[in-house]
């Protein structure tokens, strides 16, 4: 299969299935950017349910993606490191995997799709997949690759046959029951080096 996917900010977990899956990725460089959705958010599991984090962007001259900035508005870096050290603190693989993490929300990096491709770099490393990734020429229109880009959503998500969340333990867990599809943050530092098994 091969798929076509927008970019992630710490994408949830059926992204990073496809990512998986997939013979072939191509990530969409050329589409407009979309509010409230996983390009610039991620969803994680705390005390209190579910929580959104959220990075603001610039509105610059081009909304295509591939020209998008991070803003630095709001102290952003700092809440959202505090945000994962306190949902994800007493998880088993947290201690394990923070160095890897935190340098994401120390280093300013300019734009959305720079940041989130040294993000699932940095994912596919600590999962141990290596799928193959190409980045979009030009818009697609009408692909003749699985599209995945309006599918995967966190307020609307569109049915998926290949994608049915399996259980695994999560920190609040005997509270919340469990939550699917939160962000691969969730899944690697509750589960850590088995976590492929679950994609």
């Amino acid at each position: 299969m091969e798929a076509l996917l927008s970019t992630t900010y710490f994408g949830p977990i059926q992204w990073y299935q496809k990512l998986y899956r997939a013979e072939h990725v191509q990530i969409e460089q050329w589409e407009s950017f979309q509010k409230q959705t996983y390009r610039n958010r991620c969803l994680i599991a705390t005390t209190n349910g579910i929580q959104a984090l959220t990075f603001p962007i610039e509105r610059g001259t081009s909304p295509l993606i591939k020209d998008i900035r991070i803003s630095d508005h709001g102290n952003w870096r700092h809440l959202h490191w505090n945000a994962l050290q306190s949902a994800y603190g007493e998880s088993p693989f947290f201690p394990y995997y923070q160095d890897d993490i935190r340098p994401f929300f120390e280093k300013r990096w300019d734009y959305l799709l720079e940041f989130n491709e040294a993000i699932r770099e940095k994912m596919c490393e600590l999962i141990d997949i290596q799928p193959k990734v190409s980045y979009t020429e030009g818009y697609v229109s009408s692909p003749i690759i699985k599209d995945f880009r309006s599918a995967i959503n966190p307020k609307h998500p569109e049915p998926d046959a290949d994608f049915t969340p399996k259980p695994y333990y999560q920190v609040y867990q005997q509270k919340q029951g469990f939550l699917p599809n939160l962000s691969i943050l969730d899944l690697l530092f509750n589960m850590g080096p088995e976590s492929i098994f679950y994609l």
